[in-house]
């Protein structure tokens, strides 16, 4: 593939190893990090000396915690190109991960696509693990479905949808809101079986709450984000009803044909299927 036709940014804040590990990760496999921005939003530690050494396509520097949906548009509108990439810093990717993101969604016809993932402490061998489960899974697609921790975005969305809501109070609902959007514009996104993450799961996020005192279970956000979205109470409790009937469907078909599902987590070095 052109290494022109996409683009990846992440934005990160804080937690600079797992910046390490993710940067390490795309060097060890081939990513060109010309094709990179990082955004980093203040963060307290040596994040930005760190990123000072690493040959990217783009640095962007904020004097605050600007929030996801303001860094991932700085990074989006920096580099442009026909697809791009928005991820967490929290992830390892694998062997021709792009490739494979975007080759599927060309495939299917989708304009907005996810890699399958594994989330939680890395107690397994994800460099064996994540080919051979691309290739059993090259064909499988959760269409209508897709997370933020990566998105592969075509350009064309951004004309039809928008970019994320640039509001740093969100904390963490610039997703929700977009993939919101999508819906009204009728963009369909999917999540495929072809391409492979491993996801540590919300570092950011967990050092956040504990920055404020929070516990993990409580929202880091403004507790009545949802009326953003401007629905009623019954549409909300009926869209979350019919998304997990989805999954459980989803669930069910992958492991009678694959024997493993898009989404898995690794607890005690076993990987329990989601």
């Amino acid at each position: 593939m052109d290494k022109s036709s996409y683009a990846i940014t992440f934005a990160c804040y804080g937690q600079v190893d797992y910046t390490r590990q993710c940067i390490a990760s795309m060097v060890r496999h081939g990513t060109p990090l010309d094709r990179v921005v990082v955004v980093d939003n203040g963060s307290p530690d040596d994040t930005r000396d760190y990123l000072a050494t690493v040959p990217l396509g783009g640095r962007i520097w904020n004097r605050d915690n600007m929030g996801c949906g303001v860094a991932w548009n700085q990074g989006a509108l920096a580099l442009q190109a026909d697809w791009t990439i928005v991820m967490n810093n929290d992830v390892l990717v694998s062997p021709g991960w792009v490739e494979n993101l975007i080759g599927a969604a060309q495939r299917s016809g989708l304009r907005v696509i996810s890699p399958s993932l594994v989330e939680g402490e890395l107690g397994y061998d994800f460099e064996a693990f994540a080919p051979d489960a691309g290739t059993r899974m090259r064909d499988a697609l959760r269409h209508g479905w897709c997370h933020a921790v990566c998105l592969a975005v075509h350009h064309s969305v951004w004309m039809d949808v928008g970019y994320f809501q640039p509001i740093p109070k969100l904390l963490g609902y610039e997703d929700t809101m977009f993939f919101h959007e999508m819906a009204k514009a009728g963009v369909a996104g999917g999540t495929t079986g072809a391409s492979w993450l491993h996801h540590y799961g919300s570092i950011t996020q967990t050092a956040m709450k504990q920055e404020r005192g929070l516990r993990q279970k409580d929202n880091l956000g403004y507790r009545y984000n949802y009326r953003l979205l401007h629905k009623s109470w019954l549409r909300r409790k009926l869209d979350k009803a019919k998304l997990l009937r989805q999954q459980k469907e989803w669930k069910a078909e992958e492991l009678a044909r694959y024997g493993m599902t898009m989404r898995g987590y690794c607890r005690g070095g076993a990987i329990e299927w989601g």
